[in-house]
This record gives C-alpha cells, structure tokens and sequence, in this order.
C-alpha cells in the first residue's frame, strides 16, 4: 500500500474537497426537492436519492479524509443525515402517543418544521466552512 503524505500532513487532496462539495450539493438538492416538491423537507432530505448517494459516498471515502481538516466534514454530513433520521423517528413516536388527545396531529407538522430549518442550518454552515477550507467542530 502507497503511502499518502497528505493524509499525515493535514492537508486534503483536491479530489476530496470536491467530493465534500458534491455531498454538500446533493443533499441540497434533496433538501430543495422537498421544499418546492410534495415531500417534507426532511422526507426528501432522508430518503431522496441524492441525500442517499451522499451518505454512501460520505462512508466510501471518509477513510481518505483521515487526518485532515476534511475528515471533520464528512463525519458533520454523515452525522447530519443519521441525527436527522433519529429525530424523525422520536418525533413519530411522540406524535403518535400524543395523536389520541389530538396534540399528535399537531406536533408531527411542527416537529417536521423545526427539523427541516435544522437540516437546512448544518449543510448551511458545513458548505460555507468547506468554501473557507476550515473544519467543522467537533
């Protein structure tokens, strides 16, 4: 196996920056789908093709990242898109054990609302902190 300096020097290689950009670009689509299609935000967010495509490749090349100031943007998509996932799921169960007394029918649309904006608040700030190469926190 080659070794790669510029994983031990902290510095990224140019074809990682752009697929970084290309996660960050495809689950804006998915985040744009849902809000000018029929989907929820985060629906299309969570089970559109191109947020999927992102994770997969998130999880196909982060070991390249390892090391780097870059590594920090793929663990921010990837855990993006699986704390979006838990939330849904908590907001589901809470609108369904609320459904009976009628609140449920209105916390799912609110809680879908809240998650959405906070979906759209990390690919936001993640993709500005990739254009200005800098790392996203911890």
């Amino acid at each position: 196996m080659a070794t790669n300096d510029q994983s031990t020097s902290g510095t990224p290689a140019p074809s990682l920056v752009t697929i970084a950009n290309v996660v960050y670009a495809l689950h804006t689509v998915s985040l744009v789908i849902g809000a000018f299609g029929a989907a929820t935000v985060v629906g299309a967010f969570l089970f559109g093709w191109p947020s999927i495509i992102g994770v997969i490749l998130n999880y196909v090349k982060r070991g390249e990242a390892r090391g780097t100031w870059l590594e920090s943007h793929f663990r921010w998509q990837i855990r993006t898109f699986w704390y979006a996932l838990l939330w849904a799921v908590l907001a589901a169960l809470v609108s369904l054990v609320l459904a009976p007394i009628l609140v449920g029918f209105l916390t799912w649309p609110l809680m879908l609302l809240i998650l959405g904006l906070w979906a759209i608040y990390r690919i936001a700030r993640g993709w500005l902190a990739l254009r200005d190469a800098k790392p996203m926190p911890v």
